[in-house]
């Protein structure tokens, strides 16, 4: 999984936190039970509305949240692990049932991988560590302080590999003889074995259990590798690859290398004898890991799509053990053309649209193959739909008539969300630094025009000069005038401020997360009505990162539908006002 780097802001922004969301992570349950809500601040004072809005799920839910490494045990279990789900869940490879391991903060895994023992290993990307599951179900930090730790293989007599990938770029070996001795302390990065660095972005590695070597992709390079675990000697196996992310072995033939290309969606066999390289499948872009189980059936995962599929080896057919529609929605923006309203949702590993009425979901930019960058804030301009990234620093332009990237603008600090004026003028609200940034339309001139927000997380377009500022931090909503800079607090006392929208009223609809609602907020009086409660959404943060880990997207349209992400299900809810 490619994310853009350590979130060295975070501690600034959980600082000015106070008690804006206490998180309390729990094992997710099934999209079907909504999980336990995380404790929160005290509710605002808010008047219940005399009746609340209907709720429905326009685009049903989804397990996982992102899908990354899947490994087999030896009882032929499947297990896979999911990074901003922060879990590991097992897959019932039949019947597509999801039950799960080991959940948040602990459970985050973007790979994972069996000892002979049956030891589990799995690397925590974001927090920088390696976990170890014994067959006992005792769970052991082995290792700390890396920069994006993101594959792990055992070999046959159970030393352990670990690769850095993104934030860093090395080969190590963890040393688990003493991990069942009661001094034993988790390993620093300083004090591992580091086997090889430079190598160019060794993703998802194995080792092969006759020659011993280690055979992996490298994703900056498009090629597959041999590699010396020894000496850290490396050797190419195949090239050509766009982005290969994964390799694995045929258990029925060894010498067959299998290689997925995320960027193409390709998955391809290499000989080790003859280094011939044959295409075996086509899928769409996206797709993160593979895996064998011992009856040398193949599967592969998909990030974008939350999927898990069964390749053919012989023809290319592929079956789906378990997708989503949707992977992780987050920020929402809506548009009403002729009476139909599309639904512009920021789904992290993807761009996509929802028809209002149907529930029916497009994509228009799939991430790794037509973006690397990971989108979170949406807004519709004049001109373009501008997505942002705090995983990859970034703001993009999507042409709103042809559907394609035109331009990414960089050096943000955390941009969060992104607006678009008449004019081209882009304005971008920044988590790390806190400023509300103008940018000029090609991108080359930037000046701050409000400084110290805390903690914001969406942006909102009013009348005239008028922008409205969700500040998680604070607990408020800001308005700011981008003309002349003015700055005043419209709404206070909030738990969890995140998603917001100017409904046709005037009014502002916001996700108070921390109360699982949406409140309609006057900004002249800055009364507060609830709309909608109990709404599964406020995926949990994890330490070190941002407060708002997947904002909640509110969007509404001219006919006063609400549209609201819920990022726990991964689906989307449709509020539509009572009858009268």
């Amino acid at each position: 999984m490619r994310l853009g780097r350590l979130f060295s802001f975070a501690a600034v922004v959980l600082t000015t936190a106070g008690s804006a969301l206490a998180q309390q992570p729990a094992a997710r349950p099934a999209p079907a039970s909504p999980p336990a809500a995380p404790a929160a601040a005290p509710p605002a004072a808010a008047t219940p509305a005399a009746r609340e809005y209907n709720q429905q799920f326009l685009v049903s839910g989804s397990w996982f949240h992102g899908i990354h490494g899947i490994a087999f045990n030896k009882d032929d279990q499947l297990f896979a692990g999911s990074v901003m789900g922060q879990t590991i869940y097992r897959v019932q490879i039949d019947s597509g049932e999801v039950d799960t391991v080991i959940g948040p903060p602990t459970g985050m895994a973007d790979d994972i991988a069996f000892a002979d023992d049956g030891t589990m290993a799995w690397t925590a990307f974001l927090l920088g560590k390696v976990y170890i599951r014994k067959p006992n179900g005792k769970t052991i930090e082995v290792a700390n302080g890396l920069a994006g730790p993101n594959s792990l293989a055992f070999t046959k007599d159970g030393r352990l590999f670990v690769s850095e990938v993104f934030l860093g770029d090395a080969l190590y070996e963890v040393d688990l003889k003493n991990v069942d001795k009661p001094e034993f302390k988790s390993v620093a990065r300083g004090d591992l074995r580091r086997v090889a660095e430079k190598l160019g972005g060794l993703n998802g590695f194995k080792i092969h259990r006759t020659d011993g070597f280690l055979y992996g992709p490298l994703w900056f390079k498009g090629q597959a590798v041999k590699v010396n675990i020894e000496t850290g000697a490396v050797e190419v196996v195949a090239s050509g690859f766009k982005t290969p992310a994964a390799v694995n072995f045929d258990p029925q033939n060894p010498d067959n290398l299998y290689v997925v290309d995320t960027g193409t969606g390709g998955v391809w066999s290499v000989s080790l004898t003859s280094k011939a390289k044959k295409l075996v499948a086509s899928l769409k872009p996206g797709l993160d890991n593979l895996a064998f189980d011992s009856r040398g059936r193949l599967f592969v995962t998909s990030m974008t799509d939350n999927g898990i599929y069964l390749v053919d080896k012989q023809t290319g057919a592929t079956k789906t053990v378990v997708e989503g529609k949707l992977a992780i929605p987050s920020d929402l923006a809506v548009v009403s053309d002729n009476g139909k309203e599309t639904v512009h949702v920021a789904d992290v590993f993807s761009y996509r649209t929802v028809d209002g009425q149907s529930g029916a979901v497009s994509d228009v930019l799939r991430v790794h193959g037509d973006t690397h960058s990971y989108p979170i804030g949406i807004s519709v301009g004049p001109k373009n739909v501008l997505l942002s990234s705090w995983f990859s620093n970034t703001v993009e332009k999507v042409d709103r008539k042809t559907g394609k990237l035109t331009a990414t603008l960089g050096d943000f600090g955390a941009p969060v969300d992104a607006l678009e004026a008449a004019d081209g003028t882009l304005y971008v609200a920044e988590l790390a630094s806190g400023n509300l940034v103008k940018v000029s339309a090609d991108g080359k001139q930037r000046s701050v025009i409000a400084k110290e927000l805390r903690g914001p997380v969406a942006l909102a377009q009013g009348t005239g000069n008028l922008v409205y500022v969700t500040e998680i931090a604070a607990g408020a909503v800001s308005q700011i005038d981008v003309g002349s800079g003015a700055r005043k607090v419209v709404a206070d006392g909030l738990a969890g401020p995140e998603g917001i929208d100017v409904g046709p009223d005037g009014k502002l609809y916001v996700a108070e997360v921390g109360q699982k609602r949406v409140l309609m907020i006057d900004p002249a009086s800055g009364a507060k009505t609830v709309i909608a409660s109990n709404l599964d959404i406020g995926l949990e943060p994890f330490a070190g990162g941002p407060p708002a880990l997947v904002p909640t997207g509110v969007a509404v349209a001219k006919s006063g539908a609400i549209y609201v992400s819920s990022d726990r299900r991964n689906a989307l809810y449709k509020l539509t006002p009572p009858a009268p």
